[in-house]
């Protein structure tokens, strides 16, 4: 059984500005209030490769592991490890996030993959994000009914947390305006 769905969300503001809020989503100290299920973040390898002058970066996330309670005692872990592999072509103008659990994988497989790029109708002033996310629950898949309920909470889940990106993004964005007209907030 797998959960997945699609989700997209029209940022009005340049491409550039938007892969710049990505970068400082989980830096920011004002943002961990709200992306609290955000424990840590380490950059473990980054590289420009010299020819087609693409952005890679490899980033390890440690998460407050999904689900309800009841599945954390099940599981016996209460934090999740996951890896966000990057690649922007400036050139053009794309922005590919996808992240996938390492941990906990014997009992949930979760990947998620976020694009970036400009919104073919104002694309020097809109930014349109695609995120796709797929969710499997593994050793419950003889008990289908409770597998599913588990996967439409995990689901639930992040569809909230991606709303609170999604808030985070829109606040770096107007700051990262505001610090280019040469104001501040």
């Amino acid at each position: 059984m797998v959960k997945a769905y699609k989700q997209e969300h029209v940022y009005k503001h340049p491409w550039e500005r938007v892969t710049s809020a990505s970068w400082r989503k989980f830096a920011d100290p004002e943002n961990k209030r709200t992306l609290s299920h955000i424990l840590e973040v380490d950059t473990l390898n980054h590289k420009v490769d010299p020819v087609s002058g693409k952005l890679y970066t490899t980033r390890g996330v440690t998460i407050h592991a999904p689900g309800s309670w009841f599945v954390r005692k099940i599981v016996g872990q209460d934090i999740c490890h996951c890896v966000e592999s990057t690649v922007v072509d400036a050139k053009s103008q794309s922005m590919q996030l996808t992240t996938r659990n390492i941990s906990l994988q014997k009992f949930v497989e979760v990947q998620e993959k976020i694009q970036y790029v400009p919104h073919p109708d104002n694309p020097t002033e809109w930014t349109i994000c695609q995120q796709e996310t797929s969710i499997r629950i593994k050793p419950l898949a003889a008990l289908a009914s409770m597998a599913e309920k588990i996967e439409q909470r995990c689901a639930e889940r992040f569809m909230q947390n991606s709303a609170k990106g999604r808030e985070v993004m829109e606040r770096i964005c107007k700051y990262l305006e505001a610090e280019s007209r040469g104001m501040s907030l």
